[in-house]
């Protein structure tokens, strides 16, 4: 497409509703996404210079499809199209009973674990610790009693009052009862004595691994519930209850949602006009539906990268092989104009005057 103008009043005007001038003007080309598409009847003031380019509608968020993070059946959709949302508002629900359960069982091993980590740091109850020193106590008696009938036994058998048998049994009394105060000690120091650095480090390590995997399950439960990323619009609902949604597929929305308190046209313009568009200029779009009716606005976005065409009027005539660069007019104002509308952009610039050609 080319750089072309409309001649205010004109009456005889072509079936593209345009005509040009002889400054550097070109009609559309026949490969134009909008050739074959009329325009508005309203004239514009002569010498202004337009860039035509093809365009769809979109919110002032663009359109978010609003999908669900995890595999299961869509329980239930709590919103229809047209619905207004605020952002983190409710928009439907997956079954979550299985989830639930996981989540329980991951509390209860994370409460087993930190009951054990309480009890490596804490060491002995004040009950185990008088129980392990009466034991110590108990043992003492028994080897004070024994060592004094040993050396009771031992006093008599010089007198012939004691037989060797009987002085070897309480020397054997006395040593099994100096080994179980020993031990019975050693049990009662065990008991008291702060927990090792290595065990309460293991416990630790426990007690956090249990805590992830809380943590874990819990935001496997938060994404079955799916709410909106925005203030805005239900555009439109694509799920019903008791369908299946599927992370293994790329494009399975529940809901799109969109911030309607602003309209864009997201136009493409063809490579051979990029030069003539640029940011603050005016412009307006029409729509088949609306017939003659304008509606204003300006360019605010101009792309940086071209890329392959995605507005197609699927006329025979129509260039599908051309480059385009996205530009971004806004809206003046909200308007009847619904979101994913395919429209005729026009964008318009001060006129260029002729250049006098250099004599000879």
């Amino acid at each position: 497409m080319r750089i072309w103008s409309i001649l205010a009043g004109a009456s005889g005007l072509l079936a593209l509703g345009l005509t040009t001038t002889a400054v550097d003007v070109h009609p559309i080309a026949s490969g134009s996404a909008i050739a074959a598409l009329p325009l508005a009847s309203s004239p514009l003031t002569s010498g202004d210079y337009m860039v035509a380019a093809p365009g769809r509608v979109e919110p002032a968020s663009e359109e978010i499809r609003v999908a669900a993070s995890i595999t299961g059946l869509l329980r239930e959709v709590l919103v229809k199209a047209g619905d207004k949302v605020n952002r983190g508002d409710l928009l439907a629900r997956i079954e979550s009973d299985e989830y639930a359960a996981a989540l329980a069982k991951a509390e209860a091993d994370l409460e087993l674990d930190q009951s054990e980590l309480r009890r490596v740091v804490n060491g002995a109850r004040t009950a185990e610790r008088n129980a392990a020193y009466a034991v110590v106590s108990e043992a003492e008696a028994v080897e004070k009693t024994t060592h004094a009938e040993l050396d009771r036994r031992r006093s008599l058998i010089t007198k012939g009052f004691v037989t060797h048998q009987a002085l070897e049994q309480a020397e054997q009394d006395y040593e099994v009862a100096l080994q179980h105060r020993k031990a019975a000690f050693a049990k009662y120091m065990l008991v008291n004595d702060p927990a090792r650095e290595e065990d309460v480090a293991i416990a630790k390590a426990r007690a956090a691994a249990a805590h992830a995997a809380v943590e874990q399950m819990r935001a496997v439960l938060d994404k079955t519930v799916i709410r909106s990323p925005i203030d805005g619009t239900v555009l439109r609902v694509h799920r019903r209850p008791g369908e299946l949604v599927s992370t293994f597929f790329v494009d399975q929305p529940i809901v799109t949602v969109g911030d309607l308190s602003k309209l864009y046209v997201r136009a493409e313009v063809d490579e051979t006009d990029i030069a003539n568009v640029a940011r603050g200029q005016s412009a307006y779009v029409t729509a088949e539906a609306y017939g003659a009716t304008r509606f204003a606005g300006k360019v605010v976005h101009v792309g940086e990268m071209l890329g392959q065409k995605t507005v197609h009027t699927g006329e025979p005539t129509e260039r599908t092989d051309t480059r385009v660069l996205e530009v971004l007019i806004e809206l003046d104002s909200p308007s009847m104009l619904r979101p994913g509308l395919r429209v005729n952009s026009f964008i318009q610039r001060p006129a260029v005057s002729a250049q006098p050609q250099s004599a000879g």
